[in-house]
């Protein structure tokens, strides 16, 4: 796989996001997040994002790094409650010009800004009032979005409504696993639902307030497969299929949820108002699928409702990232194939594409070979879904640096850059400096 055979206007990009490299938790006006409150409770053992990679001090060094690595797109959230530190309300002047630094750099080095509005971390004032399981989060979302596309929508030509609503509604609202640690069908419901309306407001606002913007959102997806050839255990495989890869694309297309894979989806009609079946669709210019590990599902009693569950992929002789979640480079293309077949998705970006290990920095030098070949591998599948017509436009790596990976601390590392935690030197592994040279060869013509 060469770099020259990809089209000429096929991006190249790198993603992070706030919470997990700014850092400056509670400095300059910032308020609380609910990850800052979930990751520094006394019971929570992996650390937190206090200082994570301290990009709020080190985004002159790090933007360098993404352009000298010969990558074209700079992808990052907002976080909102830099810029609003109780949600609504009162601005927070030195976050809003943060961000118009952040920006201006990029600009600077020839980088495309991509901004993503929201990546997990609502400003803990929010959640203190119900959080996404409070329909005034609409309206909440509504003034965020407002204020950023018009400060912000002058500079920057492309933005990302959600990152992942499935994972930080299904993992926050109902697992209890990441913040804000609520659990059951009761939050998710309502929650899912309320991202799934802000998902396309969102989109409209973006629409009207930037000129020529370029609009999308964004899917954590996994290739789903049976435990086995029983019919109990393939119709518990569509079962999580509709929940992790239809749940919020079918609505954004105007298909309604996938009540047909599962009775119990059929409660969502509790939090549906008049007038939200013609609020859930936006004409999206593109989505974005994320990535990262194959499912293999089983029937079980439990949970309800789902009557469905994961085998462990630790239990099944596969190949693991440091998450034990299985590499499956395959899947990706399996995926595209996937969200290619709805006749409402224009255009696709991969806007998260990695693979996590514990790297060790060894004489100053990071040899992670394993995930080179990772990268070759699905790169290799990126040019095949091209060849066989599928709109897919450009590559987005996860991530620039180490970072601090949610409810796993700091050990999964997924960066192309080695970050020392204690003295926030960054060091580029072989990774990086073979993508350097992999997109050295681009086909420029």
């Amino acid at each position: 796989m060469k770099s020259k055979q990809f089209p000429k206007h096929f991006k190249w990009g790198v993603t992070i996001s706030s919470y997990q490299n700014e850092g400056a938790y509670n400095t300059h006006g910032k308020g609380p997040s609910i990850w800052d409150t979930f990751t520094n409770r006394r019971t929570f053992k992996k650390g937190n994002g206090n200082t994570a990679t301290d990009f709020y001090s080190n985004y002159k060094e790090d933007i360098a790094h993404v352009k000298a690595l010969n990558l074209d797109c700079f992808r990052f959230s907002l976080s909102w409650s830099r810029i609003f530190p109780d949600g609504e309300g009162k601005i927070n002047p030195e976050g809003v010009q943060f961000y118009h630094h952040v920006i201006d750099h990029a600009l600077e080095h020839n980088l495309e800004p991509w901004i993503t509005l929201y990546h997990w971390d609502l400003p803990q004032a929010l959640q203190n009032k119900g959080g996404w399981v409070n329909r005034e989060i609409l309206n909440w979302f509504e003034s965020y979005v407002e204020f950023c596309t018009k400060e912000y929508g002058h500079k920057v030509n492309t933005w990302i409504i959600l990152n992942e609503p499935m994972s930080f509604i299904g993992l926050g609202y109902y697992m209890g696993i990441h913040a804000p640690g609520k659990k059951g069908i009761s939050n998710f419901l309502p929650a899912s639902h309320h991202a799934a309306l802000c998902q396309s407001l969102g989109g409209r606002i973006v629409r009207k307030n930037v000129e020529n913007a370029v609009i999308g959102t964004t899917f954590s997806c996994s290739y789903v497969r049976p435990f086995n050839r029983r019919v109990m255990h393939k119709h518990a495989a569509v079962r999580i299929d509709a929940l992790l890869n239809r749940f919020f694309i079918e609505p954004a297309l105007g298909m309604g949820y996938p009540l047909d894979a599962f009775a119990g989806l059929n409660f969502m009609s509790k939090y549906m108002k008049p007038g939200d079946e013609d609020m859930l669709p936006f004409d999206f210019d593109f989505i974005g699928v994320q990535y990262y590990f194959k499912v293999v599902a089983k029937f079980s009693l439990l949970p309800p409702i789902l009557f469905a569950t994961e085998v462990p992929a630790d239990k099944r002789n596969v190949k693991l990232n440091a998450m034990n979640l299985e590499i499956y480079p395959k899947g990706l293309y399996k995926m595209l194939e996937k969200f290619n077949a709805y006749p409402g998705v224009k255009a696709i970006y991969i806007t998260e594409s990695g693979v996590c290990f514990e790297d060790e920095l060894i004489d100053g030098k990071i040899n992670d070979k394993q995930r080179i070949s990772y990268f070759k591998k699905t790169f290799k599948y990126t040019f095949k879904a091209i060849e066989n017509n599928m709109p897919i436009k450009g590559y987005f790596i996860w991530t620039l640096v180490d970072n601090f990976e949610w409810a796993e601390g700091t050990k999964p590392r997924f960066g192309i850059i080695h970050t020392n935690f204690n003295t926030q030197k960054r060091t580029i592994k072989k990774s990086g400096l073979w993508i350097k040279r992999f997109l050295s060869k681009r086909n420029t013509k």
